[in-house]
Formats: structure tokens, C-alpha cells, sequence
């Protein structure tokens, strides 16, 4: 079974939600996505925003700023910087986090793994992926979002079960062949 749990702003002990809890702005994690969006706001801030005003301190250093180029990306990148610092700080305030707990549960949640085979195909394809929130998304490396067309499709399902997805290319049949 998937446990569910909010992070205080305050960093502080998490308490369990019901799903059907309503939280506005949360987004949902894995402890590795987490610990990664931890880690990017740890070296935007006391890495890249302090190699930015270097390059702001040196830029100004060259005298007339209206045609120092140096100046305007240096000041465009600190722009950037700080709005990801925001971001993802709004992000950390309004994190739960997807746990594993001891029991697994037979159907598909929130950070299941499942492998699954279309339906119908000419070439047998089988494709395995976890279910994730949509902030750590990335198909690429086997993660689909849970309000992706898949993911919500086959949340709540067990292996054996076929779900129809009506994806942009149309509708695709899935046969669950195994939920982990």
C-alpha cells in the first residue's frame, strides 16, 4: 500500500492523508524526487546565486551598463535563478511525499510500478513504468504522471484487468500484467 504524506512548510513531522482530503497546490513526490528538488534548491542558493552576482559585480565593473551585454544576460540569468528559487520553494511548502509502507497493495497507486502490454498491437509491446505526480513526470526514464491519460487509467486497477485509455492518438487497450 502507498501512504500519502504532507510536509509541513516547516520542515517538521508529516501527518497522513485521506485521498480524498482536499489540499489545494500540492504537489506529489517520491522521497528520491523529493530529495533531488531538495538538492536543486540547495545549489541555486548558495551556489548559482552567488556565482550570478559575481558575474553581475564584474559586468558592472566595465563601466557603461546600457551596452554591456555582459550586464543584461547576467541580470537575465539572475532573473531566472530566482524565479526557480521560487518555484521550487512553493514546491517544498506544498510537497507530499510518496511512501512505501510494508504492505504492497494489489492495485495501482500512487508510486506503483507497473508493467503492462497493448492490446491489439501488430508488434507485442510491453512497457513497464512507476506512477508518479506530475512534478517528477518523465516518460523517458519509465515515470508517468498520475493525471497523465495512462495514469489516471490505470490507477486503481489490478493485474489482469485490461483499461481503455483514450490517449491523443486514440483509444489504446492496456492489459495490466503486473503491479509491484
Amino acid at each position: 500500500m502507498t501512504k500519502i504524506t504532507k510536509k509541513s512548510s516547516k520542515g517538521g513531522a508529516s501527518a497522513a492523508l485521506a485521498p480524498e482530503e482536499n489540499v489545494t497546490k500540492t504537489f506529489i513526490l517520491t522521497r528520491e524526487g523529493h530529495d533531488k528538488l531538495i538538492s536543486e534548491l540547495d545549489y541555486l542558493k548558495n551556489v548559482k546565486r552567488r556565482e550570478v552576482a559575481d558575474r553581475i559585480r564584474e559586468a558592472i565593473s566595465y563601466g557603461d551598463l546600457s551596452e554591456n551585454s555582459e550586464y543584461e544576460d547576467a541580470k537575465n540569468e539572475q532573473a531566472f535563478v530566482e524565479g526557480r528559487i521560487m518555484e521550487l520553494e512553493e514546491k517544498v511548502k506544498y510537497v507530499q511525499i510518496i511512501e512505501d509502507t510494508q504492505k504492497k497493495t494489489a492495485s495501482v497507486q500512487l508510486g506503483s510500478t507497473v508493467t503492462v502490454k497493448i492490446q491489439g498491437a501488430k508488434i507485442s509491446s510491453q512497457m513497464t513504468f512507476t506512477i508518479v505526480g506530475s512534478t517528477e513526470a518523465d516518460p523517458i526514464k519509465g515515470k508517468i504522471s498520475n493525471v497523465s491519460p495512462v495514469g489516471t487509467s490505470l490507477l486503481d486497477h489490478r493485474a489482469g484487468e485490461t483499461v481503455d485509455v483514450h490517449a491523443p492518438s486514440g483509444l489504446v487497450h492496456y492489459e495490466i500484467l503486473k503491479v509491484e
